[in-house]
């Protein structure tokens, strides 16, 4: 085989199987009756010959800023899949629509005819338009607008889309635009200070550079003579209040009673923190926020102790939470990163969409920062490692946990975001109890315990204290076989019980401490 080369012989999918074929698939097959078996979706645009030049510029526009593959236009096909062709019509107007690249000078099409029957049985042909994606830039028509596809819609971006796309793919660098605020009275000195040295000690230069020459070295921003100027990462991490020129410049925490987020009158919020200032700030607090509300998990060991463990492991939700803080598109000024945990799973949500070529299924594998210069800033406060690595050890973290791999979600259309979740093993964790509750079991008692006792248990290290009523509704129990469950546990002398009458809702049970 030395010095052959391997041919491959790429056929497209089944024709039962449309939904794995690509634009090329499409715009490469021969048979027309396969060609207009398909509908309108998010590869294929159906248009009547007549359609105006313009018309048709606006839907190149469309296809050219389509991920991942742009589209098709099938030119001479009704939208109900009726095939008018395009004999009938006029060369004159055939060869405008051949020419619309005057009007989207930035896309990258082809034309080829292909044969078919109309509508009337007569032979006729149609015009196949393939519009490929522009991975480096955004396309605009000679107006300035700019159109996506969603779903089998066209939609027009609004201009602060425009400007994250452009962002995305590299055209625009926002972490490098000038800030408004004023040095160094908006900035927090202590942090400038504390960066500065980390900065100085691991690229062992000499102390003679001040902190704005520190900062310039670190492209966050330049000295002038009329004072050093700061970008807008340096305001980022260094600003005593970001937010009062990018109000999203937060990170919120919140905790849920339940595996979903409810509203209105159902609201299950039951924690609700905001953490602001510089950077590092914001994640150092987070961190320790999140720690007191992170639940750990005993069981009895084979070694006849009890051994906890955290739901999820600490190093994998702080990954999580630097990432969105590094990657998050701060160009989306008004929102901001989200943490929220629920009974099953922990979620971190954060603005824009991943930085191409990276995908929520590439995530393991490439490596674009969004913000490369705030990456490098958290590396002096070792919070990051400038290395391509971080969603790798998340994935290990959570693999060594005996728990399932980050999901990643990127959305592109509408709000752009990123979602990571954790997932915890709540039914797995039916066999264990919480820390808070080990000091009030002995070893001995632990492998007696039910899988309702349990329950109980974990519900009242963290709620303190229940009524028969609201165990039931904990361990999906009648009222006779709750009480049986809860009298247990008394008789054990994990819990203890207030004074009252039998059935009485305000006869509460607690742990009993020992």
């Amino acid at each position: 085989m030395h010095g052959e080369q391997l041919e491959l012989d790429l056929q497209p999918p089944l024709p039962s199987l449309t939904q794995l074929w690509t634009p090329d698939d499409i715009f490469g097959e021969q048979d027309p009756s396969v060609v207009l078996g398909f509908k309108e979706d998010p590869r294929v645009e159906r248009k009547r010959a007549k359609i105006s030049q313009k018309a048709l510029a606006d839907y190149v526009v469309m296809w050219a800023n389509t991920q991942p593959h742009g589209g098709l236009v099938l030119i001479g096909v009704e939208n109900d899949g009726s095939v008018s062709g395009c004999k009938a019509v006029a060369v004159e107007h055939l060869n405008a629509l051949r020419t619309v690249g005057r009007l989207v000078p930035d896309a990258r099409f082809e034309f080829r005819n292909l044969a078919v029957k109309n509508s009337k049985g007569e032979d006729d042909y149609i015009v196949m338009l393939r519009v490929f994606h522009r991975e480096n830039k955004l396309v605009e028509n000679v107006s300035g607008d700019a159109f996506i596809r969603e779903g089998d819609e066209k939609r027009k971006l609004t201009e602060a889309e425009k400007r994250e796309i452009r962002l995305n793919r590299g055209e625009l660098d926002f972490e490098s635009e000038a800030c408004s605020l004023s040095f160094p009275d908006d900035f927090a000195t202590e942090v400038m200070a504390q960066f500065r040295t980390s900065y100085l000690n691991k690229r062992q230069l000499p102390s003679r550079y001040n902190v704005e020459d520190v900062l310039q070295l670190a492209n966050l921003g330049k000295k002038s003579a009329d004072g050093f100027k700061p970008t807008n990462a340096c305001a980022i991490l260094f600003a005593l209040n970001a937010r009062a020129v990018m109000p999203g410049c937060f990170i919120r925490v919140l905790r849920y009673d339940g595996p979903e987020e409810r509203f209105g009158l159902n609201l299950n919020s039951v924690a609700d923190r905001v953490f602001e200032g510089p950077l590092a700030q914001q994640i150092q607090q987070a961190e320790e926020y999140i720690g007191t509300q992170i639940r750990k998990f005993t069981r009895l060991g084979s070694d006849g102790k009890f051994a906890s463990k955290p739901e999820y492991p600490d190093e994998v939700w702080l990954e999580a939470v630097v990432n969105a803080a590094v990657h998050r598109s701060y160009n989306l000024k008004q929102m901001n990163i989200y943490v929220k945990m629920f009974e099953d799973k922990f979620v971190v949500e954060s603005p824009g969409s991943f930085m191409p070529p990276t995908t929520g299924e590439t995530v393991y594998e490439s490596h674009n920062p969004r913000n490369p210069k705030l990456m490098w800033g958290l590396y002096y406060f070792d919070y990051v490692q400038c290395a391509f690595e971080g969603t790798r050890r998340m994935r290990e973290g959570m693999r060594q946990a005996n728990l399932p791999d980050p999901v990643f979600i990127d959305r592109q259309s509408g709000t752009f975001s990123v979602t990571v979740t954790l997932e915890n093993d709540v039914e797995h964790r039916k066999q264990y109890v919480r820390s808070e509750a080990a000091a009030s079991i002995n070893p001995e008692q632990y492998d007696g315990l039910s899988e309702s006792e349990k329950m109980v248990v974990n519900y009242l290290a963290e709620n303190h204290k229940v009524n028969v009523t609201d165990a039931g509704l904990v361990i999906s129990q009648d009222w006779r076989g709750t009480k049986q469950v809860l009298d247990s546990l008394v008789s054990k002398g994990i819990v203890d019980r207030s004074p009252g009458k039998h059935r009485s809702r305000h006869r509460f049970y607690f742990l009993k401490r020992k």
